[in-house]
């Protein structure tokens, strides 16, 4: 009697919720459920929390409307595109089997593609703001392919896939460094594509709400793969993009179950865990697993038989069902329950290993897409469900090596031929050659028709942006004068940043970003001035509101304040950096952060900002092993400006004074601004207080050595001796090196010049091409270097210090005419006073000054008994333990 009126109780609310459910008001059925949850917790009863839905497609078949197009003249196109991208990786590796290339992921995603290319995937042109388009790196073949017949690259290219040094051809991957018209990012550094997507998504917002660019439906589309997904960045800032509404942004995630050397969860399912993982985090989940092949038997599972079975499959079977017959699949999977089994009785073998997964439906796609378009409030993420290296038959479908298929014999083309249906004869396969339909043939020409309707062609980068009207030196002579109180580079950095802020030209376009470190740099000043960005505005009021500089949120704020995370804030970065390409917007982004957490950290977004040909400012702060004193081994930055050199458009400085790093941002806006230069600064400030020189000797002159590099600060005006000393130093330590200088001619009658290092890069890099053009001129006129035009003629001995690691003075030391010493803070940092700090370090004033004197005792100049009395002078203990692997 208990069961029969559970089960009548059960159906009466069953009855109750179809009722609701057919009036069409989702939200409406929503609320109640939601009221009832929440009336079943407050009496009580706990009910278990799922993130997951049931291992089926989000849309039902019944909610689908029809394909708006031909499938059948889509197919066709789509087929050609396998073959050329095929076509292009195999002919690359027969004639060079190192050259590499990837087939297998463009076979799982090439109906997301070219769905999105006929359909949804808009152009940047005159009437629209077009979309983004992250495009997953392996499949870079399918879309070169696709460029191909839209008449945007040439046979040639192909033919060179990865042949870029000599040939015209094309990069392996998105690259816009190597291919500036083509690619918008560079996505191939797997896990980089979604955080940086997510703050590109939120950046069009600022712009939006800031009034600097007219609000837009454009969308960032981002195209991955489930096996990335397991790099920290892929999933580490999708709880940003729900914070910050950004309905502006859509994932699609190929889940072919597969990573490089297997399955992503062979024992598990990872769409059901991404569907978990994101719906927690606030976004709009769709899932399309099964096709339209699958529609009939789902309507026929009146017991949910076959949901049950495909809720409980792992993913490592599915791949296993990839490759096997139409009778092992009757066996093994729907051979499980006689009912299931029934359900397809009625279908062939040949039927059964046809039924599609949903990535590979057309149609299931299309309407996956329309609904994520459609949605507002929230991103969405649509999981699809594919078979890596679909199609390729024996050739890699669903093979656990798929990801490295490069190579296929003829019988395995002539295979693929076949089942494309590609007009090539037997005679021309084993040069496999490409196709392209006639000009006037109806498959290009609906190619056309498409692109025009979406406004044009994509993958499209163009800078077609005017040039910025930058404030005159006038605007920064003030930080060329004395101070009239002790400062930090940070704070003469703040107060430059301020003055541009407020320019009538430009001042609205400065973007600064910080990770939640404002205060320790005394940027709170901001906070009033120009208010830390919310999409929301501020919905509370602050603690500190009676305060002057108190915490101001506004939806039209200026400051990106980033929380803890140097990724989101590079990534942020890299948008605000790369606006004059994506916008037409001359945005001028200043990133200033704990140095040490900077390019040692984030290393790979800003190799990734340097391929996009990204500008702006990097402010290491707070930088110095030894001028930051107490934090120790974790925050000293002693090695980031050698972490700076691999980076090629990448400038770095480590200015010492406020007219130093006045000329550089001057200059920097300048160049990439005004004259367009695809380079962006890095910028080391400190946070010790000292007086602030004026600019020494003539402007002019001055101003060009601190842009090459090095200029002469204090020249000597001791006359009556025969020792000199060439003294260089660095940021914070070049006034250690004074107080050396002073030493020297006061108590060792030693003439000293004084000489500023504000970037060992930039001297380097101009050493190293002159001598390479000397190389390769060998018998001309040589050319002389910068470095070289400073140092060849000076008299004496040579000893450069900094507060970073040796290998900044040793990289420039072969162009000096004796040798170089050099003192560092090679070894981890620790805990103490500045003062103790340089003497652990030995890049203080007396190391500075026994290394000049030990430099004259080797060059003969004066007795080594000297130096030693100086060491006892200067109470340096010659047994003292180095300090790179001191404990």
């Amino acid at each position: 009697m208990e069961n029969d009126a559970e089960s009548i109780e059960l159906q009466e609310w069953l009855e109750s919720l179809d009722y609701v459910i057919a009036q069409n008001d989702p939200d409406r059925t929503l609320r109640i459920l939601a009221a009832l949850e929440s009336r079943a917790a407050k009496s009580g009863v706990r009910i278990p929390f799922t993130a997951n839905t049931p291992y089926v497609n989000t849309i039902p078949a019944d909610e689908q409307g029809p394909y708006p197009a031909d499938r059948d003249i889509e197919r066709r196109i789509k087929d050609i595109m396998r073959w050329n991208a095929l076509a292009m990786v195999v002919r690359a590796n027969r004639a060079d089997g190192s050259i590499g290339g990837h087939i297998s992921t463009y076979a799982s995603s090439a109906t997301l593609y070219e769905v999105g290319f006929n359909h949804f995937f808009r152009a940047r042109n005159e009437s629209h703001e077009g979309d983004l388009l992250f495009v997953q790196g392996h499949a870079a073949p399918g879309v070169y392919a696709r460029a191909f017949l839209e008449g945007r690259l040439t046979e040639e290219q192909l033919k060179n896939f990865r042949h870029e040094v000599a040939r015209p051809g094309v990069s392996s991957y998105p690259h816009p460094w190597l291919m500036p018209d083509f690619w918008e990012f560079p996505t191939v550094s797997m896990g980089l594509s979604s955080i940086m997507s997510i703050y590109q998504a939120r950046f069009m917002k600022y712009l939006e709400n800031r009034s600097i660019k007219k609000p837009s439906d454009s969308k960032v589309w981002v195209m991955m793969g489930d096996g990335e997904m397991d790099e920290p960045e892929s999933l580490g800032a999708i709880t940003v993009a729900a914070q910050e509404n950004l309905d502006n942004l859509i994932f699609v995630i190929n889940c072919n179950l597969q990573r490089l050397d297997g399955p992503v969860r062979g024992n598990g399912k990872i769409i059901q865990e991404l569907e978990a993982i994101f719906r927690g985090a606030g976004w709009n989940v769709i899932k399309v697993l099964w096709g339209s092949t699958w529609d009939p038997l789902l309507e026929k599972d009146k017991e949910g038989l076959l949901v049950n079975r495909m809720n409980e499959t792992v993913d490592g079977q599915y791949q296993k069902y990839s490759v096997e017959s139409g009778a092992y699949i009757r066996e093994h999977f729907f051979g499980v329950h006689p009912h299931l089994r029934k359900i397809v009785d009625h279908l062939p073998d040949s039927k059964l290993q046809n039924l599609r997964r949903g990535g590979h439906d057309p149609l299931k796609v299309y309407h996956a897409y329309k609904a994520a378009v459609a949605h507002k409030g929230t991103p969405t993420v649509i999981l699809m469900k594919t078979i890596k290296g679909y199609g390729l038959g024996d050739g890699g479908q669903a093979a656990n090596s798929a990801h490295q298929m490069k190579k296929l014999d003829d019988e395995q083309i002539r295979t693929f031929r076949d089942r494309f249906q590609i007009p090539i004869s037997d005679d021309e396969i084993g040069s496999i050659p490409f196709y392209r339909p006639p000009e006037d043939s109806e498959e290009i020409r609906y190619i056309h028709e498409r692109r025009k309707a979406l406004g044009g062609y994509v993958p499209s980068r163009r800078t077609l942006f005017t040039p910025l009207i930058v404030p005159t030196q006038d605007k920064y002579k003030k930080y060329y004068k004395n101070s009239d109180r002790e400062v930090s580079t940070t704070m003469a950095f703040v107060n430059i940043l301020s003055d541009l802020m407020r320019d009538k030209d430009m001042g609205h376009l400065v973007v600064p970003i910080v990770p939640d470190e404002a205060r320790t740099f005394g940027m709170d000043s901001l906070f009033r001035q120009s208010g830390i960005y919310s999409p929301v505005g501020q919905l509370y009021e602050p603690v500190d509101r009676k305060t002057l500089l108190y915490y101001r949120e506004s939806k039209d704020g200026q400051l990106l304040e980033e929380g803890i995370s140097e990724a989101g804030a590079m990534s942020s970065f890299i948008a605000a950096g790369t606006a004059y390409a994506n916008y037409d917007i001359n945005t001028i982004p200043f990133f200033i952060y704990y140095s040490m957490f900077g390019l040692q950290r984030v290393g790979d977004l800003v190799w990734a900002a340097g391929d996009m040909r990204c500008r702006g400012f990097l402010i290491g702060a707070t930088s110095g092993r030894t001028t930051l004193a107490g934090e120790g081994l974790q925050h000293q930055d002693g090695n980031s400006h050698l972490l700076a050199y691999p980076v090629p458009n990448l400038l770095a400085y480590d200015p010492a004074y406020a007219y130093e790093l006045a000329v550089i941002i001057e200059e920097g806006i300048r160049r990439m601004y005004q004259e367009q230069d695809s380079v962006f600064y890095y910028l080391t400030v400190h946070n010790e207080n000292y007086a602030m020189p004026a600019m020494p000797g003539n402007i002019k002159v001055t101003r060009e050595g601190i842009l090459k590099g090095m200029y002469l600060f204090r020249k000597s005006d001791k006359r009556r001796t025969k020792l000199h000393a060439q003294l260089f130093g660095s940021g914070a330590i070049l006034n250690e090196a004074l107080k050396a200088a002073d030493m020297l001619e006061k108590d060792y009658n030693v003439a000293v010049n004084v000489w500023s290092i504000t970037s060992y890069k930039a001297l380097q890099n101009d050493a190293a091409e002159v001598e390479r053009w000397n190389m390769l001129h060998s018998g001309e006129t040589p050319r002389t270097s910068y470095i070289t035009s400073c140092v060849a003629h000076l008299p004496g001995v040579f000893v450069a210090a900094s507060d970073y690691v040796k290998a900044l003075p040793d990289s420039i030391s072969s162009w000096f005419p004796r040798p170089l010493i050099s003192l560092g803070t090679d070894g981890f940092g620790r805990s103490d006073s500045r003062e103790a700090l340089r003497d652990f370090f030995e890049v203080d004033a007396r190391y500075i000054t026994l290394a000049a004197l030990y430099s004259l005792a080797r060059e003969g100049d004066i007795p080594h008994e000297e130096v030693k009395q100086a060491m006892k002078d200067l109470q340096i203990d010659s047994d003292k333990p180095n300090p790179i692997m001191a404990g």
